[in-house]
């Protein structure tokens, strides 16, 4: 097999793959959420490979994806009874919950924390393939530390050489990474969003009201101020001051308009849809970024449900641009 190549997810392609990380190689595969690049959870040789490729720096922790309920004993010493509950509901789906973790765990995957991420895809692939290897699958995004998320195997080539195996699984239907939360004494907390909103973890648990000791990045992935940025400058109405000259600047509206000064202008969404939304977020931002643009302006999207998670992630890939050292 050729490095960075793609393959359709037929059983014998999954299967090859396992064998892949079974060997401590490294995988890209799909979730409902954005691609990722696993590698054996269990094998800290294997999961350095993850950010030696992705230049990852080692103070940012991995999620570990998982098939079952039963694979959760083999990396979580929790006995939260509330665990379960959101299991119920949430997985397999974009949630990722942080929990002790068994000595098992190698630290890099955790960058040294006592707690691990944990989360069970819903898409088939990904679950046919945590199925066949055996194993927990440590897994970030299949793209370059701080890049554009990749939504399709197409973005996990562009971004990614050196991966032995990337199976295409079709666009992700979820388009932003998963929740993230803490359970707390007195309920949950979100430190990274997603598709899974405060309004439906609150029907589950309660929303904590502890407010201290969340402020560190390595709490949990995702939480650095700058994250998700394309390679070209970008802008956001209404939050950062937009050059006047925009004749070679691409715009990102929220639903379809007639945009006069702009090359190119694209929508997220036809009907305002923010789940439609959220799905064509990375889509858009690495069509801009590979068209003949010198920079990109982005309509902000109205901050409830999923739109929370839209605008966290535009902010972040704005941040270097607008803040820089």
């Amino acid at each position: 097999m050729n490095k960075s190549s793609i393959f359709e997810p037929t059983a014998a392609h999954i299967s090859a793959a396992s064998t892949i990380l079974r060997n401590g190689g490294l995988v890209a595969f799909p979730t409902e959420t954005v691609y990722g690049l696993g590698a054996n959870a269990f094998d800290a040789n294997a999961v350095a490979k993850i950010f030696i490729t992705k230049e990852r720096p080692a103070f940012d922790p991995l999620i570990v994806h998982i098939a079952d309920l039963v694979d959760l004993e083999r990396i979580s010493s929790s006995s939260d009874t509330r665990v379960s509950e959101l299991a119920k509901v949430f997985w397999p789906g974009p949630l990722t919950i942080i929990l002790p973790k068994w000595k098992n765990i190698p630290d890099i995957v955790t960058s040294g924390l006592p707690d691990v991420a944990v989360r069970m895809p819903s898409h088939i692939v990904a679950l046919q393939l945590i199925k066949e290897t055996g194993f927990p699958i440590a897994a970030p995004s299949a793209n370059k530390f701080g890049k554009l998320s990749p939504t399709t195997a197409r973005h996990v080539m562009k971004q990614l050489s050196g991966v032995e195996m990337i199976l295409d699984g079709g666009a992700c239907k979820v388009g932003v990474e998963s929740t993230v939360i803490r359970l707390e004494t007195d309920g949950f907390r979100i430190l990274r969003h997603g598709a899974i909103t405060e309004k439906m973890l609150s029907t589950i648990v309660p929303k904590s009201q502890l407010t201290e000791g969340f402020d560190l990045p390595q709490a949990s992935p995702g939480l650095m101020k700058s994250h998700y940025s394309p390679d070209k400058q970008l802008y956001i109405v209404g939050e950062h001051a937009i050059p006047s000259d925009t004749s070679r600047a691409a715009y990102v509206s929220f639903m379809p308009i007639e945009k006069s000064g702009f090359k190119m202008t694209r929508s997220l969404t036809l009907n305002g849809e923010l789940q439609e939304a959220a799905v064509g977020l990375f889509r858009l931002l690495h069509e801009m970024e590979e068209a003949d643009v010198d920079f990109i302006v982005a309509e902000a999207v109205p901050e409830n449900g999923i739109g929370i998670a839209i605008m966290d992630r535009l902010r972040k890939a704005a941040w270097r641009f607008q803040n820089p050292v």
